[in-house]
């Protein structure tokens, strides 16, 4: 189905920073229809304030969810051209200092509320023969790295269901695609410090003095970039070929870091990756 088959609307989540909000700034800019959506009303009159169409969603609340994906229907014709699943969390800390309550939380929001809202909005899409369901993945799901395992986790969870989504909606019009970016400039790692002090142990941990470093970058303000960081644009420009492209690529790879990792996890033996990922 051509991308110009498309109704010109787009589902955003998590657009109250970051990626989401250039996301939604940036697709607007182009014509579409942005549903731009967070968690807090706070924030989703902000967004309206500076004329963007926005209302609450919560991965983690399944009627905020279902309330959301009928707004759209009911305001939109029963259509829906594409939808961005991009809000996440991150939760810090080594895996075995892990309590299976926040493996739980982070895949209530990382996975399963991308699943959740993308089962709702296959139906507008199928009876419209063509759709885009975009999510966003990390380097973190080609990859992992030390102290990342809950956000990994739901990474790698959430490429392998978007894998088999892909190939079951060949012949429905519908592309599902992957956006993989690295370092972003956001508030994921801001974000993360709540979770991190209701979640993690760390005193008590037997690496707690490992911890020191973790500790380090949680708390103490950035005062540059990290190495190859790009700022949220270098997402929105791939997801305006994912939405605009008569034959998007079910891969977007972003920064330099995806590129070397996932040329490293086809080629590099399992303990050389490990090696590697050791450095940093």
């Amino acid at each position: 189905m051509a991308s110009s088959d498309l109704d010109r609307s787009i589902l955003i989540t998590g657009c109250s920073s970051g990626i989401g909000l250039d996301a939604a700034r940036g697709l607007k800019a182009r014509g579409w229809r942005v549903f731009a959506t967070c968690r807090q009303e706070a924030d989703c009159l902000r967004l309206r304030d500076e004329g963007l169409e926005s209302f609450r969603l919560d991965y983690s609340d399944e009627d905020s969810i279902a309330a959301a994906v009928a707004h759209v229907a009911e305001v939109n014709d029963g259509r829906l051209g594409a939808l961005f699943n991009n809000g996440a969390f991150a939760c810090p800390g080594a895996v075995e200092d892990l309590p299976r309550g926040a493996l739980r939380a982070i895949f209530e929001v990382n996975l399963f509320g991308y699943h959740d809202l993308s089962r709702r909005v296959i139906p507008m899409m199928r009876a419209a023969g063509a759709g885009r369901i975009i999510n966003c993945s990390s380097v973190l799901g080609l990859v992992g790295v030390k102290w990342r395992g809950a956000y990994v986790a739901t990474k790698f969870a959430m490429e392998g269901l978007t894998d088999v989504l892909r190939i079951e909606m060949k012949g429905t019009g519908i592309e599902v695609v992957l956006i993989e970016p690295g370092p972003i400039t956001s508030r994921i790692r801001e974000n993360a410090v709540p979770h991190f002090e209701k979640w993690i142990d760390w005193e008590n941990s037997a690496r707690s003095a490992e911890y020191k470093t973790l500790l380090h970058r949680l708390y103490e303000a950035k005062n540059a970039p990290d190495r190859f960081e790009l700022p949220a644009s270098a997402v929105t420009a791939k997801l305006i070929h994912a939405v605009e492209a008569a034959r998007p690529k079910p891969r977007y790879y972003v920064t330099t870091p995806t590129w070397i990792s996932g040329i490293a996890r086809r080629v590099l033996p399992t303990r050389a990756l490990d090696w590697l990922m050791a450095k940093g």
